[in-house]
């Protein structure tokens, strides 16, 4: 595959619990399972590498036990580290309660994952056929922010910008949600952040009305079990999701989003690419775990 993701995002570590509900305010609870993995943007390039796309992190990282461990986990996949560590702080954490149901409810500690420059992205320099993934958590730091957004009008416009604006889409500024609204190529989000973005709580409506907002763009909405909704090239398509066991919903919509970059790269239709990631989410549901997207031959087999 010629094509290359470079990855704007941020990676950090899980500290995922298991719990059976989440304690009421000034409570407590005993978790049945407690891990500590690499999470965050990690998920997303890891199912995009699984699927055989080439992955470079180009984002910050720090210097500390966490920095250590999603330097291990990103070299484990065959992912590229762009950046030296920062000397400090160490890379940021994030508290995931997974309650009975599947469901996730996140508290986020930043760390050196939140001090990119934009020094650091001088000499990034994707080619016409590859990728740049940005998420929604990168415009909320400062730092990032400014060089995010100095990087945009750097792209060639052949380049393909896909952004996750995250489960805190309405706390981006205005003028950068706008400014990544006209050069993003793909707007993927899940029902709530749709909603949240326009106010609207139907996904297909909402999808439509992002579509109107999109410079250049087109729209994927996630929409859990059901799968998903295409909005591209004027028609809206709703792509139908698999059934399966769900037994952690935590890292499912980045495993969507990795599979769908990478058939995109492999030159599938919109469409067809979000079949495939509907199928990846899928799988990945079926694991505890927030980086547990399948690779491309189970993937395959469960298409076949």
């Amino acid at each position: 595959m010629s094509a290359r993701l470079w990855h704007l995002g941020n990676v950090v570590v899980d500290l995922v619990l298991e719990v059976p509900a989440l304690p009421e305010r000034g409570g407590d609870v005993l978790a049945t399972r407690t891990e500590r993995t690499p999470g965050g943007g990690f998920n997303v390039m890891a199912a995009a590498a699984r699927q055989g796309l080439p992955v470079s992190y180009a984002g910050a990282h720090g210097t500390g036990p966490f920095g250590d461990r999603a330097r291990a986990a990103l070299r484990a996949e065959g992912i590229d580290i762009l950046l030296a560590p920062r000397p400090e702080p160490d890379t940021g954490f994030v508290v995931c309660l997974v309650d009975a149901d599947g469901e996730r409810t996140f508290v986020t500690s930043p760390g050196a994952e939140a001090t990119l420059t934009t020094a650091d992205l001088t000499e990034l320099r994707p080619g016409a056929d590859d990728l740049v993934y940005v998420t929604g958590y990168g415009l909320l730091y400062a730092s990032n922010r400014t060089a995010l957004l100095d990087l945009l009008p750097r792209l060639d416009p052949a380049v393909t910008v896909v952004t996750d604006p995250g489960p805190l889409v309405d706390e981006i500024p205005d003028a950068a949600r706008e400014s990544l609204l006209a050069r993003s190529d793909w707007w993927s989000c899940n029902a709530r952040e749709a909603a949240l973005i326009t106010g609207i709580d139907d996904p297909a409506e909402a999808a439509r009305a992002l579509q109107s907002r999109l410079g250049r763009g087109s729209v994927l909405v996630r929409t859990g079990p059901d799968g998903c909704l295409v909005h591209h090239g004027g028609e809206l398509v709703a792509v139908p999701g698999f059934a399966v066991d769900a037994v952690d919903l935590n890292g499912a919509g980045d495993a969507h989003t990795g599979v769908f970059m990478a058939a995109l790269a492999q030159g599938l239709d919109p469409v067809a690419a979000a079949r495939r990631a509907n199928a990846g989410a899928a799988l990945a549901v079926t694991a505890p775990g927030p980086a547990t997207a399948p690779d491309a031959a189970r993937l395959d087999a469960f298409l076949n």
